[in-house]
């Protein structure tokens, strides 16, 4: 397949590695420090004692990489208007767009059945502008269950995990699943199918939607977050708030959030994304985690005091610090 990466980072740089090691023709869309490094030295993806290097096309130009068959999203929310516009020039009538971000998408109400499959997201995409680029008619829905870091550019550090999850926005299989899904397996990762992809985004959500934040405007990390008797109540609100929401919109959750927690425990003292982007100074993406959930419960009728609370306090903290517009 011809792949491209837009936003060559801690989680789209290990795609890109992997899937050029099993014989894809990747590039990279980038810019900055990012499109130097990788046009000097390439890619380099650490995993343990292993080093692997790859050499690669890179441009800022779309112009200049072409239609691709498979074009990977992989930047943090804020960035994410920008690079769609970029990334529409790699789009021709068969691309697939596979969006590797946290958070709601722009697409998420894109083929949910009931009263609201179609509804556009405001918080996550004001003006269409996202929508525009990246038509959801071209995505494939995508969870990403990993862990990795970049600590300079054109550098991956992959800590753990190497799960990808992947779904039709309007639920069953296609061919198309089926070929992405096949060649990413082929690239080693572990690839799981799903009939109802928007359910294993609000699972995700639901787990990362507190920890994220509360570590933003703690500087805590998550174990000392989960092990604050107060803090622990505070977020399991939380999350029952979200897990009503979920229900309402044909994504409900079966595990609790004492269990879910319990897991995120014995993942010990770990920094979050939204913790280290803070700590680089870097703008926080807040909306796709917290004001998108606080939008889809407006729809819904769910009163969210603890959702709204910690939004607040978060969107506070960051528009203090710069870090959110």
């Amino acid at each position: 397949m011809r792949v491209a990466i837009a936003g060559f980072g801690a989680i789209g740089g290990w795609i890109g590695v992997r899937m050029a090691e099993a014989g894809h023709e990747v590039s990279a869309l980038a810019r900055g420090a990012t499109l130097a490094a990788l046009r000097e030295r390439g890619a380099e993806l650490r995993q343990g004692d292993e080093v692997r290097k790859v050499r690669l096309r890179a441009s800022d130009d779309p112009a200049e990489l072409g239609v691709q068959d498979l074009v990977v999203i992989a930047v943090k929310g804020p960035a994410l208007a920008a690079i769609a516009s970029a990334a529409a020039g790699l789009v021709g009538p068969e691309t697939v767009i596979l969006p590797a971000m946290n958070g709601v998408p722009w697409w998420f109400f894109e083929g949910l059945p009931g009263a609201f499959g179609g509804k556009r997201l405001v918080s996550v995409d004001p003006d269409a502008r996202i929508a525009q680029a990246l038509p959801a008619d071209h995505v494939l829905g995508c969870v990403v269950h990993a862990a990795s870091i970049s600590p300079e550019p054109g550098v991956i550090v992959h800590k753990m995990g190497r799960r990808l999850i992947l779904g039709e926005p309007a639920g069953g299989e296609s061919e198309r699943l089926s070929r992405v899904a096949a060649a990413l397996g082929d690239s080693g990762f572990e690839v799981e199918v799903c009939r109802r992809i928007q359910q294993e985004i609000w699972y995700k959500l639901w787990g990362n939607m507190t920890m994220n934040p509360l570590s933003a405007i703690t500087g805590a990390t998550c174990d000392r977050i989960l092990d604050d008797p107060l803090v622990n109540a505070y977020i399991l609100q939380i999350m029952a708030e979200a897990a009503e929401i979920g229900a309402r919109i044909g994504c409900p959750i079966s595990e609790s959030g004492e269990d879910r927690n319990a897991v995120t425990r014995k993942l010990g003292a770990f920094k979050t994304s939204m913790l280290q982007d803070v700590e680089a100074g870097r703008p926080i993406e807040l909306d796709a985690l917290l004001s998108a959930p606080r939008e889809i419960a407006a729809m819904t009728g769910v009163s969210t005091p603890a959702i709204d609370s910690l939004l607040g306090m978060t969107r506070l903290f960051a528009r203090t610090h710069g870090l959110y517009a």
